[in-house]
């Protein structure tokens, strides 16, 4: 990842575009700092399908929330009859 400061980056926007695209990420610093990124669309796309969902698509959703509310039940076993003496 290339660093342009912030005044080079809007000068050169196209520039910082095209590096974007062929190089990959380019980081846009202010005073130094590491401020922003510019990634293409294909990597943002990506990102985004990895992300996961946020509390309002959750609850907004049209399937349920929770998939397993009830634990499955576990197999008892019957001990035989007490015999009292």
């Amino acid at each position: 990842m290339s660093a342009w400061p912030v005044q080079d980056a809007k000068a050169r926007f196209s520039e910082l575009l095209d590096a974007s695209v062929e190089k990959g990420p380019q980081v846009v610093t202010r005073r130094g700092v590491e401020t922003a990124v510019l990634v293409p669309i294909e990597e943002w796309r990506r990102l985004r399908a990895a992300a996961p969902p946020d509390i309002k698509t959750l609850l907004l959703a049209d399937r349920p929330r929770f998939e397993n509310l009830i634990p499955p039940r576990r197999k008892f076993h019957r001990r035989g009859p007490v015999e009292f003496q």
